[in-house]
This record gives C-alpha cells, structure tokens and sequence, in this order.
C-alpha cells in the first residue's frame, strides 16, 4: 500500500494544480481527501449538480469535504439539455461524463489548472463504463487507476482517513433507476427522488426506486432487509401512491448488484 500511495502522491504532485472530478462517492472521496492532504490548496474539488444528484447526497458530500478541509466548487452540468442522454440509450453515462469534462475542462483552462483528474480505481478496467470515454476524450488522469489501487485498497484507505463514506453502499445517479430507452426527464428523477427519501425515513439502508413505464414503481431493498419491506408493504405502497405512482411493486428478491 505505501508504494501504491507513492506513486499517486508522485502523479497529484507532477499535475498540480489540478481539479479533482468529486461525486461524494467512496472513490472520488478517497482521491479527493489524499490529494488535498498531498496538494492543499493546490487543488479544487468539482461536483456537478443535475436533477440526477439527489438533494440528500449533494448535502453529504459537500460535508464530507469540508470535514476533510478539501474545497470544492459545485457546476451546474446540462446533460439533460441533451437529448442523447434524455432519450436514455445504454452509454447514456458516456453523455453525462462528457458534459462533466467538458465543463471541467473549461474551468481548469480559464484559472490555470495544468489537469483534471477523476476517481476510477484500477478494478473498473474489469468492466464496460461509457465514462472511461469520456475520460479518454479529455485526457482526464485517473490516479487510483495509475497506481493500482483497486476498490478494496480504496475502501481501506478511506477508512483509515475517517472517511464517512468508507463503508457506504454505491448510491449510482437517479437516472439509473429508469430503464434504458425509457425517457429520463426531470418530473421522472423527481418522482424517484421522493420515493427514495420516504425509504430512507422508513431507515431502509440499500434501496433503489424503479421508474417503470406507466407511472409504476418497483421497490428494492437489501436481501437482508426484505422481511421489513414486506412487513410495511401497506405504508411503502400508500405514500408512493400519494407521491404520483399509479401502481408499486415490490421486488421480492432483493437487490442483487455490486455495493461495493
């Protein structure tokens, strides 16, 4: 682990000052909270607020860094604006990390930082991720990735940097939860939003709101928090009625993705 932090602390400092790609999650965290203990002020945190970025995990990130002292300047990002990424296609992250960049590399180009870098860890090079194009398109440095850290080295260091979002399950953005070639649209990401929070309330941890066509929910839960769900069907179905949904379905598997 220590040549592995060698040798991104070696790249932060080669590209200094640089701006840091920053969503709150575990990785751009981590990459964030060791580049502002290796640069200072020598590098800005950037976090892109669209309809897809919930309220809530806009609000914690942005604690998160001030906790670990990093500054961070929030963009207004315009993806929905585009009808490439509305129209919801499977590389529709590639559109949404293209707006990103783009507007990243904007910024860096007008205050004089000399990279942009984001948070992919060297595991992702396992797996197809439209935004590693985008990255590619703008020479965006990917410094987890360089060094060789992969998730588990990821979740160890931010732990040990008291890191809140150590432990924390993968929150991917609202668009997600529509299914591809289904419209995303703001009143959509809203709906789902809601939906989401009311499960929060009712302290269910892992949790993802499906917006199906037809105005119809599907809850899903952790597979260890199934029996609760089931158990308060009446109450989940009833205030995401009330929000707007004409029907809501529970999953009765439970969600079976990658957490980590």
């Amino acid at each position: 682990m220590k040549e592995k932090l060698a040798r991104l602390n070696a790249e932060l400092r080669a590209h200094a000052p640089l701006a840091i790609a920053y969503s709150g999650g575990v990785d751009s965290a981590c990459l964030l909270a060791l580049a502002q203990r290796e640069l200072g002020n020598q590098m800005l945190g950037v976090i892109a607020d669209s309809p897809s970025l919930p309220r809530r995990a806009l609000a914690e990130a942005l604690a998160e860094a001030e906790r670990m002292g990093a500054t961070v300047e929030v963009i207004r990002t315009a993806e929905f604006a585009n009808p490439e990424y509305t129209a919801n296609p499977m590389n529709r992250c590639y559109f949404c990390k293209s707006e990103l960049f783009q507007r990243m590399d904007e910024l860096a180009r007008s205050r004089g930082f000399r990279a942009i870098a984001y948070g992919e860890n060297a595991d992702d090079l396992a797996q197809s991720r439209p935004g590693s194009r985008a990255a590619k398109e703008f020479s965006v440095l990917a410094p987890l990735r360089s060094a060789g850290i992969g998730k588990a080295d990821v979740r160890e260091i931010a732990r040990s940097l008291g890191l809140q979002a150590a432990d924390a399950p993968s929150q991917p953005c609202l668009s997600s939860r529509i299914p591809h070639g289904t419209p995303v649209t703001p009143e959509a990401i809203a709906l789902i939003e809601a939906a989401e929070e009311i499960l929060r309330e009712m302290e269910f941890r892992i949790l993802r709101v499906r917006y199906l066509p037809d105005l119809e929910a599907q809850v899903i839960v952790g597979p260890d928090e199934l029996t609760s769900l089931f158990s308060r069907k009446s109450e989940v179905v009833s205030r995401l009625q009330r929000l707007g949904f004409r029907e809501v379905t529970l999953d009765p598997i439970g969600y079976q993705g990658v957490i980590a």
